[in-house]
């Protein structure tokens, strides 16, 4: 049995695919983050998140590209309203319509706008030092340092890029301009879906903002990636996560004490009992603390963190 079968969800965006090639049928079960016409020669390949292609034939790339052109203010659509500009390391700004960003690893883009510090400046503009992809990510703010520490420590998130791209669309008046929006992060999940960031305390949305946050949100619904509106995070989990990021570093690991702390862990117990168990705690908590960092120890963060907290050894 031969043929396509393309799974469409909300407003033309395809997100799952399931090829037929030959007998038997076979399943694709892949998230398509990556999807590129041909229209000369038709559609041709399908990228999946995992950088695998899927060749297909005359006939099957026909029907997919029928069945996408088929939807009334679908994807391939819709999206022609917004362009999208990234910029890789050391190369110059690349423009393209929306709909072929869903093949860029934005995640691996360069800011496409400086971070700003001046005198008398009232944000806080810095670097943090990413544990997941072992690079520099920039906010421009406290609020924004937090959420990016918070991305992380997501351990299904496997990469983070700060003001990854301009987002442009056409201007309310009907003219020839553009509005445009750099998000403030760009984050690549485990399972290859996109993730833009946006953060602002509610207290300081002007509607003028909301309607680039709406616009932004739009965007990203037809070209298949997760947007955040993010406002101040929760403080009790915000702080147990900057004590926990002083830890985050690779240095901090010790295979020998971290195989004793997990088997004095395997069952919840108190954390300085625990590690009082293994060693000198002085020589025991940045292990301990590191192993919370990567989830191979649990505690509940949404409690403020001390010697009593109980610990365990994740599953």
């Amino acid at each position: 049995m031969g043929g396509i079968v393309c799974v469409l969800l909300a407003r033309g965006v395809l997100r799952w695919i399931v090829i037929g090639v030959g007998a038997p049928l076979r399943s694709v079960h892949r998230r398509v983050w990556a999807c590129r016409a041909d229209w000369a020669g038709g559609l041709r390949t399908l990228t999946a998140y995992s950088g695998s292609r899927f060749r297909l034939g005359a006939a099957e790339s026909t029907a997919v590209v029928a069945a996408l052109c088929a939807i009334d203010g679908g994807a391939l659509e819709s999206a022609t309203s917004f362009e999208l500009a990234y910029v890789m390391a050391g190369e110059d700004e690349i423009r393209v319509g929306l709909a072929d960003a869903w093949a860029v690893r934005l995640e691996s883009a360069a800011p496409v706008r400086r971070f700003a510090s001046y005198r008398g400046q009232r944000h806080l503009s810095g670097s943090w030092w990413s544990a997941t992809d072992g690079r520099h990510v920039g906010f421009e703010s406290w609020v924004e340092r937090d959420h990016v520490m918070a991305l992380d420590f997501d351990p299904r998130v496997v990469a983070i890029a700060s003001q990854p791209f301009w987002l442009f669309w056409p201007s309310d008046g009907g003219g020839r301009g553009f509005r445009s929006h750099a998000p403030d992060f760009f984050a690549r999940g485990a399972d290859g879906t996109g993730i833009v960031v946006d953060c602002r305390p509610e207290n300081r949305r002007k509607p003028r903002d909301l309607a680039v946050f709406e616009m932004t949100r739009q965007a990203c619904e037809l070209v298949g990636w997760e947007y955040r509106l993010l406002g101040v995070p929760d403080p009790v989990v915000t702080a147990n996560l900057r004590w926990m990021a002083g830890y985050r570093h690779p240095r901090y690991f010790r295979d020998d004490v971290a195989e004793r702390l997990q088997a004095a862990f395997a069952e919840p117990v108190g954390l300085m009992d625990g590690a009082e168990v293994v060693g000198d705690p002085i020589a025991v908590l940045p292990v301990l603390f590191h192993l919370i960092w990567c989830h191979r120890l649990a505690a509940d963060l949404s409690r403020p963190l001390r010697a009593v907290t109980p610990v365990r050894a994740s599953c």
